[in-house]
């Protein structure tokens, strides 16, 4: 019996540090900047490939599988891509922040975009992604089932 109570209140503890910790990430924007959201559903059918997310062409971060993480910049016209075998319109997105806007960017596979091979090789596949911008109410409850990329100030060599 004492056991089990143990074990609710990890498992209690272990839910409110996760809600705190996504309250922490929906906190409210400041007025002097405007925030980007990318996020990317976890698909065990999908590619694991994690693409470079680009903002003004400024590699910030990459696409993780059932990841999503932020970015702060100044508020303002951006250009929003993501990196992918094959160039298409919806590899970018432009987009107009207000000072403490925020915008949901998500990032999908384009599977079997290109691929092929023949039937007694092993055949091939080519990454390729696009962003597609979401409601905030839908995205934000997609982003509380992801697991959240930590800031990264300057990116690993790959």
């Amino acid at each position: 019996m004492l056991l089990q109570i143990v074990q609710r209140a990890a498992l209690l503890a272990a839910g409110v540090g996760s809600f705190l910790a996504m309250t922490a990430a929906f906190a409210p924007v400041s007025a002097q900047s405007a925030r980007i959201w990318f996020y990317r559903d976890l698909n065990p059918n999908e590619s694991l490939a994690e693409p470079y997310v680009r903002i003004d062409g400024a590699t910030i971060g990459f696409s993780e599988p059932g990841g999503a993480f932020y970015r702060d910049v100044a508020p303002g016209r951006h250009l929003l891509s993501v990196d992918s075998y094959v160039n298409d319109r919806n590899q970018t997105i432009d987009v107009a922040l207000a000072p403490g806007g925020e915008v949901y960017v998500k990032v999908v596979p384009n599977d079997g975009y290109v691929e092929g091979g023949g039937e007694y090789s092993g055949g091939y596949h080519r990454n390729s992604y696009v962003l597609w911008l979401y409601p905030p109410d839908v995205a934000r409850a997609a982003i509380a089932r992801l697991h959240l990329q930590g800031s990264v100030a300057a990116l690993p060599p790959r």
